[in-house]
């Protein structure tokens, strides 16, 4: 299939779109788009993708669904675009975010920055649709983004996974920990950030291994 992806990403997923599944996940995604009202825009899907090429990526931090309110989804994981109000688990990876490296809280919560970086922001499903929380799971997005954790686990070397809750951290089976620094926490959400999110230092130790292995540290 002709998918509308960055190209080094679209190399590195090759196989992935040719597979059936893909096939009946984007007939179900088109449909879903004409129906009624879906997030991110369309034209967003795969933005995490296009702001952090396979070459570049060199963190990877998985969400789980974007979000369902308007004008919140923006293609990245736990981002919203400038001006809009900070979600509660955005609001939360600020706070640890200044607790370990000294970063004061933004004034936007758009992650385009850290993207930007080599920071892949990755939903495991990559759309919803408006106000119904993991309405798009179970109809391939998860096998796909299983795909992209895999080939960046063979196709690279010294990557930061960052898997923060139970949901994401079930992909640790995915990554080759011989390879890349698997950083484990309890999800930012107000429901689960002080059973160990807070105080988990990942950002700082991401930075650490970046520095180890001979990579440019992140800018937070």
């Amino acid at each position: 299939m002709n998918v509308r992806i960055e190209p080094s990403w679209k190399y590195a997923l090759a196989m992935e779109f040719e597979q059936p599944y893909f096939k009946k996940l984007t007939d179900y995604v088109r449909v879903a788009y004409q129906r009624g009202v879906v997030y991110p825009a369309a034209k967003n899907i795969f933005r995490a993708f296009s702001l952090s090429p396979f070459t570049d990526t060199k963190v990877v931090i998985l969400g789980q669904d974007p979000y369902h309110g308007p004008g919140q989804a923006d293609g990245l994981a736990f981002s919203v675009p400038l001006g809009v109000a900070f979600p509660p688990s955005l609001r939360n990876i600020f706070v640890e975010l200044q607790t370990d490296v000294g970063i004061e809280k933004p004034i936007s919560g758009s992650l385009d920055g850290w993207a930007k970086q080599g920071i892949l922001l990755l939903n495991a499903t990559l759309t919803v649709e408006a106000h119904k929380a993991g309405s798009h799971q179970n109809q391939g997005w998860e096998l796909f983004t299983d795909a992209v954790i895999q080939a960046i686990s063979k196709g690279k070397q010294h990557v930061v996974f960052m898997l923060w809750g139970s949901y994401a951290g079930k992909k640790e089976g995915l990554i080759d920990g011989s390879r890349h620094l698997i950083l484990k926490s309890a999800h930012p959400s107000p429901l689960s950030a002080h059973r160990g999110f807070f105080q988990n230092r990942h950002f700082s130790k991401a930075n650490s291994y970046l520095l180890a292995t001979g990579q440019t540290p992140i800018v937070w």
